[in-house]
């Protein structure tokens, strides 16, 4: 299996790349830190290798994947993960904040997908884009204005190719609360928050049941990834949601 991981040199990212790769798939890991990605690779193996990208810079997209796709010898799955998520109510984002949100998450998604697709369809290949329990829960979480809004811009993108380009297996997969693995594994997504807010806000998600007390295991989370993409060339699956069980009561 040949997979191109985008977002792999933290987070969630770098744990599926790596992942992916010490289970046996042949793997190009994606990102702008060029530092951290090499680490990665060294990390995932052999069958790894690391090429810089911007997500959302056209051309960096364009050429990252020829190169990747050079190297693997096609393309078989796109695994998108990266994703920023400011932390501030509605009426204090500035237009600088809302732009890197949405060319993160939803035009950097567009950008590598449509370099990536003449590869996926002639191997009727998988993409896979990770989405946010956050984003699917009614009513939206105070706080997570802007990252919400662009992960439901996401999911619609993700419908929009799929209703265009069936012979590829576009899959939403929503994540729970995960913490990712250690070091620059584990993920960075609240780094930049106010903290004095982001404890305000809390009080109000544990309240209102948003936030399940139990994590999943990056153990959990590669081996759905890795059954996503390896079987997407039979099996359709639209929305694949990971949660973790609740906690037993004490």
């Amino acid at each position: 299996m040949r997979a191109i991981v985008v977002g792999a040199s933290s987070g969630l990212g770098r744990c599926i790349g790596t992942g992916l790769a010490q289970r046996g798939a042949h793997v190009a890991l994606m990102a702008r830190r060029k530092a951290r990605l090499d680490d990665a690779a060294k990390e995932a193996g052999d069958t790894a290798f690391a090429i810089e990208c911007d997500v959302t810079d056209e051309e960096s997209t364009k050429a990252a994947i020829a190169q990747s796709a050079e190297r693997l010898g096609g393309i078989d799955a796109l695994i998108y993960a990266p994703a920023i998520g400011p932390l501030a109510r509605l009426a204090d984002i500035d237009a600088a904040t809302w732009r890197r949100t949405f060319d993160t998450n939803v035009m950097g998604a567009a950008l590598m997908t449509s370099a990536a697709l003449p590869h996926l369809t002639e191997s009727h290949g998988t993409a896979v884009y990770l989405s946010s329990v956050s984003a699917s829960m009614t009513p939206p979480w105070p706080g997570l204005g802007a990252y919400i809004v662009t992960k439901a811009a996401l999911d619609k993108l993700v419908e929009a190719w799929r209703v265009e380009h069936p012979d590829v297996a576009f899959t939403r997969l929503i994540v729970g609360d995960c913490t990712g693995g250690e070091g620059d594994s584990m993920t960075g997504f609240a780094n930049d928050w106010d903290m004095e807010l982001a404890a305000e806000l809390g009080t109000i998600w544990v309240a209102k049941g948003y936030i399940a007390g139990a994590f999943i295991s990056v153990d959990d989370l590669v081996h759905a990834v890795d059954g996503i993409v390896r079987g997407g060339a039979s099996v359709s699956m639209p929305t694949v949601t990971l949660a973790p069980r609740p906690l037993a009561p004490s």
